[in-house]
């Protein structure tokens, strides 16, 4: 079974291509350009490199989010336009849960991050369990003190994933002390790779028309208006 697998969910873009568990070619990149223009481009250099159409696929995988709304839309949006033009099941998964497959086999919780701006990240919280990731906190946007009060109520080792952990890495070590570990930089990005197997292991598949993305927040234009409108009431 040749799968393609998509991730543009965050400034890395990963794109990988495995047949039958064995990965014919992927590619990495932390770049911070526009997914927009470089996306199908690799992707179409993937099937080249592997001598492949794309209707030889039999299935899709993309990061469904969290993560940069524009980034997580355009794959979203490649991801689903294949899957319908090609006739193929789509299957999303959690961009955390990619980053937090790096880590698979370490031996505490594994805390994926993921930079939201002002001193919000996007989260979650796995534990490997019998070979699968499962969610101990489901993914959400917080602030960084309130996850890190949540991680230290359950007082056990966490590996902290993501390139974007180095912005709170002395925040993280000054609260959870010998609990908190940080991962090695080849760690810190998502792989396509990764993203096909949590989707295999699954089972799950999509209805194409009806999959969006899981932004786990409202858009900052929508938590603005939210925001004058409760202004405006207090007024009255």
């Amino acid at each position: 079974m040749i799968w393609l697998g998509i991730d543009t969910a965050n400034t890395p873009l990963s794109v990988a291509i495995v047949k039958d568990g064995a990965i014919l070619a992927e590619v990495n990149s932390s770049m911070a350009v526009n997914h927009s223009l470089r996306a199908m481009p690799v992707i179409e250099e993937l099937f080249e490199t592997v001598q492949l159409k794309p209707k030889d696929i039999d299935a899709i995988a993309v990061s469904e989010g969290p993560g940069s709304y524009t980034g997580v839309r355009i794959g979203v949006t490649i991801a689903k336009t294949l899957a319908w033009t090609l006739k193929k099941p789509l299957v999303g998964v959690s961009s955390l849960k990619t980053l937090a497959a790096n880590a698979i086999y370490f031996n505490g919780l594994i805390c994926p991050v993921v930079d939201a701006r002002r001193n919000n990240v996007y989260a979650g919280v796995y534990e490997n369990i019998d070979g699968a990731l499962v969610a101990i906190h489901e993914d959400r946007h917080l602030g960084i003190e309130a996850l890190l009060d949540s991680l230290g109520e359950l007082d056990r080792p966490v590996l902290f994933i993501g390139k974007d952990v180095g912005m709170y890495e002395e925040l993280i070590t000054n609260r959870l002390k010998e609990n908190s570990v940080i991962a090695p930089f080849p760690m810190n990005l998502p792989r396509a790779s990764s993203l096909i197997y949590i989707a295999q292991q699954s089972g799950h598949e999509e209805n194409t028309h009806a999959f969006t993305p899981e932004y786990r927040r409202i858009a900052e234009a929508e938590a603005n208006w939210l925001m004058q409108q409760t202004k405006e009431k207090g007024s009255e």
